[in-house]
This record gives structure tokens, C-alpha cells and sequence, in this order.
């Protein structure tokens, strides 16, 4: 008896964990009627022992644009999965672009409609933006606002924090207007940044951690309209401090 009940402990304790609270996945309507969520979801978590279920309110979202990694197309729309510095999270992420969850979206098939491809290109539509605005102003409001952490240019290349992207690398991906447009969204700048006239106050109860990042729509523009003309840096040349 005693055998018995070593050997079921040895097969719980080998188990995914299933009582962890679920990450929840929020998609568009077109994803979740295919069927496919269903199909790739619980081979993930039998894989990883992470749970992932369809939610509208998920902290994961997949959405047809930037900001996120393309992770499958269907139809000529690809599909960007927008993720939290979270480790779970990254874990989904980096299952979806592996070979096996590539393998597992093309193993699919809908019933009704074109199958989701994890084989794609994003166009080449990076065109030179240059947004209208005042740009040496941007600059000055770079430095002032996010120069504490991110790299701006030659002027604080020594003052960024290591694991911060400078605004060089972040120009040169290909989403960079749609990241700088709407970075008060996005880890960890919630926590710290206001915009006035369009972000909620802070909750009395959580206040900024840091002496917090204000400023106003106008000054946004500016910094864009200097993101727009600097020099990206060369993803592909060796590391250099920006």
C-alpha cells in the first residue's frame, strides 16, 4: 500500500500544477470563433504547466496591430501578441515563435474560412516618418523626461540603465511610432506617468514610486517629431553604447 502511495505522490508531484491562477488571453472575435485558441491553448499548458484560457479581460492580447511580436497571420492580417515583463508571459510568447507552436496554429484547421499561418513576412513598409512638430524641443523634453532611464543620444550615452533600450535601438524597429505614441500604456510607464487630458490620476493608494513623468500631448508630439529624425541604431552591427 505503502508503494502505491509513493508511487501516486511521485506522479502528482511530475504533474503540471493546475490549481495556479489562469493568465487570461484576450483576442479579436475572428480569432475566437475559428476554434483556434481552443486548439493551442491546452497544448501549451499540458506543455509548460502554465494555464492560458480565452479572456475578454485577458493580460494577454493579441490585436491585429503593434505594439507586440507577430505571432501568426490569416487572410493578409497578422497578429501582434501584446505581453507584460512577466516571466509566464514571456514563456507564452516564446512558445508561440518556436517551431512547436508554429507547428501546433499550422496544425489547425477551422472549420469555416482560410487556416492561420505562423510562416510570414511583415511587409516593408517602414517608410522615413518624419512627424511634423518641433523637434529640437523634443529633444530637451527627451532628455528632461526620459533621460533618467533611456539613452537619448551623445549627450547622456553614460546615464541609461543597462536593461532600458535607448531611443536609437527603439527607432530602428519597425513598430517605433506606434511604441512612442503610446509608451505611457506600456510597462512599467503606467506606474509613473501622467499625460494630461488623457491618462486617469493616480490611485491615492498606489502613488508614483519615482518623482512622476507629466507632460502634455503637445510635448509628446515634440518628442516624436525628434524620434522621427534621429539615426536608428544597426541592429545588426556589434554593441556599441548609443
Amino acid at each position: 500500500m505503502r508503494v502505491v502511495l509513493l508511487c501516486l505522490s511521485l506522479t502528482l508531484s511530475a504533474s503540471p500544477s493546475w490549481s495556479q491562477e489562469a493568465l487570461g488571453l484576450a483576442a479579436p472575435a475572428e480569432v475566437k470563433d475559428s476554434g483556434l485558441l481552443q486548439h493551442i491553448l491546452p497544448r501549451f499548458s499540458l506543455k509548460t504547466g502554465i494555464r492560458v484560457i480565452a479572456d475578454d479581460a485577458g493580460v494577454l492580447v493579441l490585436q491585429t496591430a503593434p505594439p507586440g511580436d507577430p505571432v501568426f497571420a490569416r487572410d493578409g492580417v497578422i497578429y501582434h501578441l501584446r505581453i507584460e515583463d512577466d516571466a509566464k508571459h514571456e514563456r507564452f510568447r516564446d512558445w508561440l515563435l518556436s517551431d512547436i507552436g508554429k507547428n501546433t496554429v499550422e496544425s489547425f484547421t477551422p472549420d469555416d474560412g482560410a487556416p492561420f499561418s505562423a510562416d510570414f513576412e511583415i511587409a516593408a513598409t517602414q517608410e522615413e516618418t518624419v512627424i511634423d512638430g518641433d523637434a529640437a524641443r523634443g529633444e530637451e523634453l527627451s532628455m528632461t523626461h526620459c533621460g533618467r532611464c533611456h539613452v537619448i543620444g551623445p549627450k547622456n550615452r553614460m546615464n541609461g540603465l543597462g536593461s532600458t533600450p535607448s531611443f536609437a535601438v527603439l527607432r530602428a524597429m519597425p513598430d517605433w511610432s506606434e511604441r512612442f505614441q503610446a509608451f505611457f500604456a506600456l510597462n512599467p510607464h503606467p506606474a509613473f506617468t501622467q499625460i494630461d487630458g488623457l491618462t486617469l490620476p493616480f490611485d491615492p493608494e498606489r502613488p508614483s514610486p519615482i518623482h512622476p513623468v507629466e507632460m502634455t500631448l503637445d510635448e509628446l508630439d515634440a518628442i516624436l517629431a525628434f524620434v522621427s529624425v534621429m539615426k536608428a541604431a544597426d541592429l545588426g552591427a556589434p554593441l556599441q553604447l548609443q
